[in-house]
């Protein structure tokens, strides 16, 4: 499962029920391969990431777009067509809940399947 993968680095802050933010290497280790699951911006989303740094994100009635990711300075890191910088967020665990956070954003939830699962079943 994915989260035996980082539990012993959260486990003491969750038991406090603490925020805490991802490391590079667990980010890695909880998105590689995986679909996180979420609403963004009012509507909801699946997106891949794959071990070979393409990332796809999909909404319902919307074509896909393929875009690039990496993890750096233990943050998520994402860069789509026609964008000229890539855009960092870190990654938060909260009560066993994942959240995206940034500076200019509120932290927005999102679950973790395992594999590629693009398409909701």
């Amino acid at each position: 499962m994915i989260r035996h993968a980082i539990a012993f680095s959260l486990m003491a802050s969750v038991a406090q029920a603490q925020s805490v933010k991802l490391e590079g290497d667990e980010i890695s280790v909880l998105l590689t391969g995986n679909t996180a699951v979420g609403v963004w911006g009012g509507a909801s989303y699946r997106q891949f990431f794959g071990a070979d740094g393409v990332t796809i994100y999909a909404q319902n009635g919307a074509r896909s777009t393929r875009g690039e990711w990496r993890v750096e300075n233990d943050e998520y890191q994402s860069i789509w067509p026609n964008d000229t910088d890539w855009e960092g967020w870190f990654v938060m665990e909260y009560a066993g809940q994942w959240f995206w956070v940034s500076k200019t954003t509120p932290p927005t939830p999102f679950d973790v399947l395992e594999g590629q699962q693009l398409v909701a079943q």
